[in-house]
């Protein structure tokens, strides 16, 4: 009969002052770690404060989920998903398995020996999750330091995209050092148990069915026992360095991700970018870093600190794609240098502290250094489009969509803006719209609808239609009113505007920092739609579709809205849109990124497509993935210098490459703007029609003048 399976945690130590120093060692290094999360959590409370989360118990459980699942890390990159679960996995199970070790031996032993149970099967089993989860944990690590040697992964480079000249070196050091300093750890255990299998060839060795093919190779070689216990002993000593300098150096160094992640996940707003919080009160504590950061909170400190660099949001969002001089990225980390050092502790050079008012540089020079034009240039902010693609894709919550905004408000404040943007925000104060027209043209284009559109502040109708700019003044957008109109006559839905009364939601003026206008139009936009009697509200405009049903609330108007495509889905559902010429043709469907990335309304801008007969080829970005048209957060109202390549025509020639396609669908009037521009400075004008979805339905309706016949390419 096999005696008990168990080995000795210090075994071949030879002399009995090692173990006391071991301990020594280990309580120094978690002294170390201790410190560093102590100036952490200083650094936080030094930032502007913000109301804890009373939903923190889920948020705390949402969190975890991501973590442990690490969904954002593989979608899209299936190699980097594949190795990071291998590394995080298994650094948890070896994790776990230190813990057991450390309460078997250290607790149980010396309170409680009887209950010790790190022996027997339970010993066994131990072996073998363990020694795979060591060799998982090498294979990811190794997969890793592959995929950033040889695949050339443009966004590991960290080159900038506004050329300013600033050295990165030291990020691709880190990173290498980072990942080394596991692959050693790694490797080193695994040698530990491989010397000694050799040294004491126990009858349970191949429960360590990895370390057991290493011992084998080594018995190979002629290793002796006794000389793979002195390897035993010195790799042992030298695994415990390695282990103890890591948890030392953790919250000092990229590795504070770790920790950091977690807590960014749980303190995220599901809402970021999607429903702004309102400027800060310039009386609340915090860092002194106005103008331009505007007292920065604990919570975007904490986001600083999680971002890893891993570049996604560098690689998804439309200004670097288009050439324009933005990288999410690159904003994070020079703020995060800016404030508080290379690894978010103190400025490189600064003393001891953990605040600004404490470090070598006064108050006045953070402020000074986070200014518009000498941190973070103007351009960079302005190129931004709000599409909220770096946050959606972000695998540690950051809200870089905000951050943006808050800085946009002191350009604002300062005057520092796009001469055409200026123009058009005097356009609302005067007129409420950004097209300078009168109030009194904003339902012009009910003359050609060729149907009645009530006014719904003198008669009571089912949906409020709040129109939008676009819809109201533009030209070609207002076709797609007058089509929408035809068509929920044709349903028999009841509807009107509010004509006149009507102003500019304020989705997008708030995106370009003009609080205090924003609120002056949601004023507005609140008395008139409280004078008007209706059951929901309609929308055509997905900008206006968001701001009204995701930031209008905290003003005090709750309202049901639904977006077009949601109504129309929902009538052809219920047999009220009958097809009576079906739309032969192949389509490809852009998602509007208010309403699919924001609001998540995917899917029935699809159904109306396969109600209507038409063939859908998706683009490869297309739901959460759309491309910006570049349009949103104020875009539609510049100048394209910041530009070199206009978003719109990137997306036009990634449809042109779809097999067949002849149809590029919008639900969104500034996508029929920006995307009929784009088919004809792209050169194809004739090749690929741009229209939106009403069209479409409109003649498979019946009730427009021509039917779509199919197209021969």
């Amino acid at each position: 009969m096999n005696p008990v399976a168990e080995r000795p945690v210090f075994e071949g130590f030879e002399h009995t002052w090692l173990v006391p120093a071991f301990y020594v060692l280990a309580f120094i290094a978690i002294g170390v770690f201790l410190y560093g999360v102590i100036r952490r959590i200083q650094r936080y409370r030094a930032g502007r404060r913000q109301p804890w989360y009373p939903d923190w118990p889920k948020r705390l459980i949402r969190a975890t989920a991501e973590v442990l699942t690490s969904r954002k890390i593989g979608r899209r990159d299936l190699y980097t998903g594949i190795a990071h679960g291998f590394v995080f996995w298994s650094f948890g199970f070896l994790f776990l398995g230190t813990t057991i070790i450390f309460i078997d031996n250290d607790i149980l032993r010396l309170i409680a020996p009887k209950l010790q149970f790190w022996k027997g099967d339970f010993f066994l089993a131990f072996s073998v999750v363990m020694d795979i989860s060591m060799v998982l944990f090498i294979i990811g690590l190794g997969m890793l330091a592959v995929r950033r040697a040889f695949f050339a992964v443009a966004r590991l480079n960290y080159a900038r995209v506004d050329n300013k000249p600033v050295d990165r070196s030291n990020y691709k050091k880190e990173d290498w050092w980072f990942l080394g300093q596991l692959l050693l750890i790694g490797v080193t255990g695994l040698l530990i148990e491989a010397f000694r299998l050799v040294a004491d060839r126990p009858w349970f060795e191949a429960y360590s069915p990895v370390g057991s093919l290493v011992a084998q190779g080594f018995r190979a070689t002629g290793m002796t026992p006794q000389t793979a216990m002195d390897w035993h002993f010195i790799t042992w000593w030298v695994h415990a360095f390695l282990a103890l300098g890591f948890i030392a150096y953790l919250p000092y160094a990229k590795s504070v991700h770790m920790l950091a992640s977690w807590a960014s996940l749980t303190v995220r707003n599901p809402k970021a970018g999607i429903a702004l919080p309102p400027p800060p009160s310039e009386t609340e504590p915090g860092l002194p870093l106005a103008p331009a950061a505007e007292n920065l909170s604990w919570k975007e400190l904490l986001h600083f600190d999680a971002c890893t660099k891993c570049g996604r949001c560098h690689d998804v969002c439309p200004a670097r794609n288009s050439g324009a001089p933005l990288s999410p990225r690159d904003l994070i980390l020079d703020l995060r240098e800016a404030i508080s050092g290379f690894h978010g502790m103190k400025r490189p050079g600064a003393k001891v502290g953990h605040s600004a008012a404490e470090s070598d540089l006064s108050s006045q020079e953070v402020s000074a250094a986070l200014e518009p034009g000498e941190l973070i240039a103007p351009d960079v902010l302005w190129s931004c489009t709000t599409c909220r693609a770096c946050v959606e894709t972000c695998p540690v919550g950051i809200e870089h969509v905000p951050i943006i905004v808050q800085m946009r408000r002191s350009l604002i404040d300062q005057g520092t803006m796009d001469g055409n943007l200026s123009a058009t925000l005097m356009n609302f104060a005067r007129k409420g719209n950004s097209f300078g027209q009168s109030e009194r043209n904003r339902a012009k284009w009910v003359k050609e609808a060729g149907v009645t559109v009530p006014d719904a502040r003198k008669q009571e109708v089912e949906y409020l239609w709040f129109v939008g700019d676009y819809a109201s003044y533009d030209p070609r957008a207002q076709k797609v009113a007058q089509a929408l109109a035809r068509v929920l006559t044709h349903a028999g839905v009841s509807f009107g505007i509010l004509y006149e009364a009507e102003r500019n939601a304020g989705n997008d003026v708030r995106r370009v920092g003009e609080e205090g206008l924003f609120e002056t139009l949601v004023e507005k936009n609140i008395k008139a739609i409280q004078s008007a009697k209706f059951k929901k509200v309609l929308t055509t405009d997905p900008h206006t579709y968001n701001t009204l049903k995701n930031e209008y609330p905290a003003y005090g108007l709750e309202v049901e809205i639904e977006h077009y495509t949601e109504l129309l889905d929902r009538l052809a559902r219920e047999n009220r849109l009958p097809v009576k010429y079906p739309q032969n043709v192949k389509v490809t469907y852009h998602d509007p990124c208010y309403l699919g990335r924001y609001n998540r309304v995917f899917d029935p801008p699809r159904n109306l497509i396969a109600h209507v007969g038409a063939t859908l080829v998706e683009m490869p970005r297309n739901r959460e993935n759309s491309f910006c048209c570049g349009a949103g957060g104020g875009r539609i109202w510049m100048g394209d210098t910041l530009y070199p390549t206009k978003p719109a025509e990137s997306r036009i020639k990634e449809a042109k490459q779809l097999d067949g396609v002849t149809h590029f669908i919008v639900a969104c009037p500034k996508d029929l703007v920006m995307y009929t521009d784009a088919v004809k400075t792209a050169g194809y004008e004739g090749q690929l029609e741009v229209g939106d979805l009403v069209f479409l339905l409109e003649k498979a309706l019946g009730l427009a003048n021509e039917v779509v016949e199919e197209t021969v390419t």
